[in-house]
């Protein structure tokens, strides 16, 4: 089925007659534009441009296709604007993308006090980045900076990767081990205890084994549950150890109901970033969000 996304974009790449201009008209980002158009070309089955250098020539069949939609989106957008003028406020709609737990730790709490509409999705870092470029999101929270040059990057935060465990632990015990500064003894002793990992995501054991104790774990967790929070809330059960970042359990370690086992001989750190377009229409709803995550997180 065709998307009316498509017409628009069409319609701002005849009128411009660049990708750039329409890009900067519709405020999203050119790859975005270059899909929109691609994807309605497949749809139509035949071109709508020619490229001549940095120009946008439509083809004859471009021509008439821009002919027979034009004043129908006219009318359409007329219909918009009208119908935002009836109602006492137009909300806007804001996308974000995060991982699942920085939601539920961070803005979760917030939502209903928001005062614009909000879809949060959640993803891989490369996918965020991605719908972001194209427009799909508006605001994306990651450790990873994206390299496309519509989109910028704002470091507002940091979180260390730790080790930490349930209360009953043996936390004396493991101390004494790491004062010996002998991996293979500080490595078994950690092998003996059980483990906590979730379904989708073992990059955070992965990469603190590797910097503490020089190789890949070669070991799998003996329970697998569905996210980090998940794990948190086992571990306050009383055992078990776990790699996580350490804003997530900030809160059950101040209480002691999870203990610190280990920041590690070397810390693990990432720079969380705020990426936005830097294009946009809803400057002050994002700004808004923003404020939200440095009065959690700072």
């Amino acid at each position: 089925m065709v998307s009316l996304e498509w017409y628009r974009t069409f319609k701002e790449i005849y009128k411009t007659g660049t990708l750039t201009g329409a890009a900067e008209s519709l405020f999203i980002s050119q790859p975005g534009v270059s899909l929109h158009l691609s994807s309605l070309e497949a749809y139509v089955g035949y071109k709508l441009f020619d490229r001549t250098g940095r120009k946008m020539v439509p083809t004859e069949r471009g021509k008439v296709l821009y002919n027979a939609i034009s004043e129908p989106l006219q009318k359409l957008e007329g219909v918009e604007k009208n119908f935002q003028k009836s109602t006492e406020k137009h909300t806007p709609t804001i996308s974000v993308g995060m991982c699942f737990e920085t939601f539920q730790t961070t803005l979760e709490q917030y939502v209903s006090t928001l005062p614009f509409n909000l879809i949060i999705s959640f993803g891989d870092y490369p996918e965020m980045l991605d719908q972001l470029d194209k427009g799909i999101l508006d605001l994306i929270i990651t450790p990873k900076k994206g390299v496309s040059p519509n989109i910028e990057h704002e470091a507002f935060s940091s979180e260390q990767i730790v080790l930490v465990g349930g209360k009953n632990v043996d936390l004396d015990s493991f101390k004494k081990v790491v004062k010996t500064k002998d991996l293979n003894k500080i490595e078994n002793w950690l092998k003996q205890e059980k483990w906590y990992g979730t379904t989708g995501d073992m990059e955070h054991l992965f990469q603190f084994w590797i910097l503490n104790l020089g190789h890949k774990p070669n070991f799998r967790p003996n329970y697998i549950v569905p996210n980090l929070n998940s794990i948190i809330r086992c571990l306050k059960g009383g055992t078990g150890l776990a790699v996580v970042p350490d804003f997530l359990c900030k809160n059950e370690i101040e209480s002691g109901e999870v203990k610190l086992i280990w920041e590690g001989e070397k810390k693990l750190e990432n720079t969380l970033y705020f990426g936005c377009r830097k294009k946009t229409t809803y400057q002050s709803e994002i700004a808004h969000i923003k404020s939200l995550f440095r009065q959690v997180m700072n």
